[in-house]
């Protein structure tokens, strides 16, 4: 793939949709320590859980985006608009639900629009990968935890640590890079 190329080889995103964005986040995220650890940075680092995981997928494939995707600011709109409200109602309702049937009901329905919402997010994650221009990461990448840390610029210890063990979960071979 050249630098001034605007798609993506058929090989590669015959590869990417192998996987899809969201099989690929949902099998991630599940895996031990990796919510906690999304959670952790979407709370106390401000990121946004399906960028985070958008951007896994692509360094599970040996990409990243060549640089700022102008869609992405859309996207992030909508998980501000969107899905966050979405969550601040499910979480507020959290205490009030164990005690009252009604509340429990209404936040199950909080939690599955929260749900879809992301799942939204990601599609439109993965349909902005075709338009951002990714580019090969280095032969001789520094890691997940590196990478990201450096392009999020985060410092933290914890958030760190939060980094290490979604590069930890990631497959061992890294996938098919």
């Amino acid at each position: 793939m050249t630098p001034d190329s605007t798609e993506l080889p058929p090989a590669l995103w015959a590869r990417l949709t192998a996987r899809p964005l969201w099989d690929f986040a949902l099998a991630l995220y599940a895996r031990e320590g990796v919510e906690a650890a999304c959670l952790h940075l979407q709370d106390d680092a401000g990121l946004d859980v399906c960028e985070l995981l958008w951007r896994c997928w692509l360094f599970h494939h040996g990409l990243q985006p060549a640089d700022e995707p102008a869609g992405l600011d859309e996207i992030r709109r909508w998980q501000q608009e969107v899905t966050t409200p979405l969550r601040r109602l499910r979480r507020t309702l959290k205490a009030e639900a164990a005690t009252r049937p009604a509340v429990a009901a209404l936040r199950r329905t909080l939690q599955r629009a929260e749900l879809a919402a992301e799942r939204e997010t990601l599609t439109r994650l993965e349909a902005l990968t075709a338009d951002c221009r990714p580019i090969s990461l280095p032969s001789a990448d520094p890691g997940l935890k590196e990478h990201l840390a450096d392009y999020l610029q985060l410092q933290k210890k914890s958030h760190l640590s939060a980094l290490q063990r979604l590069e930890g979960s990631l497959d061992p071979s890294r996938g098919p890079r």
